[in-house]
């Protein structure tokens, strides 16, 4: 697998993680989450696509689609919805509690400080977590870390449709030293004594466990598996993949990249299609358009220069290209996404 397209492609479509909360659950107690979208404005406005995870920090507990079978969760595991799936996580099997959209927002809306504490008592409602010195006497029967990946969905982001709708690591997977087992360590310290930098280690973390579970899901993934992340561990596209993400600028044809693949050009073409989805040089083409629409917005490069850094010999062949794959002309796609930004 080539760990630079899979690096660069997270680089491209911002991934970024967001707002982590400790759940302590007492009782037999349920909580189901929304799909993401109803709630990602309030949590990653400046995201396109958000994500959920859970850590289970201890005890046990269930958690799976809404609807679906659920998985048992036991201490050390982590289950990320990558699609943003509404789910639910519980004490037994087969519990539901409709979601509160207006409450979770307003929770979320009032948060300051990362990570925050909440309490998911048997009455399904969550609320702020008391001191540990309450008395109570009804312990926790599972604590969970939970948080939030964003990232964007467009101009091209293949990553996202080669993912499962759930992807569940248990805690004997998972090694001492990897980021799923630092994040929720740090987590559970800053929960307790805030400190300066915090939250942006935390988020930072997050991300890298994200990258973490990916390879997981990779290395488990069977062989007759299609899709852009089985295309990366494939010998001959997964070098063409990494000569184009490597040299997007290149005067590349499909003669050319058959050549460096070592098959011919047909081979090349049929191969490519099976895994991926799409012949190369359309791949190519959406590839060079998220370059740019990056170029777009995070530089005020000029339109000629930012066409001759995907590979475009003249303004008017990129915008050309640019239009006919976004639906706008550059510098119209530049302005609406930067005021978007700003918003």
């Amino acid at each position: 697998m080539s760990e630079d397209v899979l690096s660069g492609l997270l680089r491209r479509i911002r991934l970024r993680g967001a707002l982590f909360f400790n759940v302590e659950c007492v009782g037999d107690w349920v909580t189901e989450a929304p799909m993401a979208a109803l709630i990602s404005n309030a949590v990653m406005p400046m995201s396109e696509h958000m994500m959920e995870y859970h850590i289970v920090l201890g005890g046990t507990c269930w958690a799976g689609i809404t609807g679906e079978p659920p998985i048992l969760m036991n201490a050390g595991d982590v289950i990320l919805f990558p699609h943003g799936d509404p789910h639910v996580m519980s004490s037994v099997p087969g519990l539901r509690a409709e979601p509160d959209l207006e409450f979770i927002i307003a929770n979320f809306k009032k948060r300051s400080g990362l990570p925050f504490m909440v309490r998911q008592e048997d009455d399904q409602q969550v609320k702020p977590a008391p001191p540990r010195s309450d008395g109570s006497s009804c312990m926790p029967v599972a604590t969970l870390l939970c948080g939030f990946l964003g990232c964007d969905r467009g101009p091209f982001n293949p990553l996202l449709s080669s993912l499962p709708r759930v992807i569940h690591a248990s805690a004997g997977e998972l090694s001492e030293d990897s980021w799923a087992v630092q994040l929720a360590r740090l987590a559970e310290t800053e929960s307790s004594a805030s400190r300066p930098g915090g939250e942006a280690v935390l988020e930072r973390m997050s991300e890298m466990m994200f990258v973490d579970l990916i390879r997981m899901h990779l290395s488990n993934m069977p062989e007759s598996q299609t899709g852009w992340l089985s295309a990366l561990r494939d010998r001959h596209v997964g070098r063409v993949l990494s000569l184009m993400h490597d040299k997007p600028a290149e005067a590349w044809t499909l003669e050319k990249l058959s050549s460096q693949a070592g098959l011919s050009r047909s081979a090349l073409q049929d191969r490519f299609v099976e895994l991926v989805g799409q012949p190369p040089m359309q791949y190519l083409r959406c590839w060079r358009m998220q370059l740019a629409s990056n170029l777009l917005v995070e530089s005020n490069a000029k339109m000629l220069t930012i066409a001759q850094e995907v590979g475009y010999e003249s303004e008017e062949a990129f915008s050309r290209s640019f239009k006919r794959t976004l639906g706008l002309p550059p510098a119209a796609w530049r302005r609406e996404r930067s005021a978007q930004y700003m918003r």
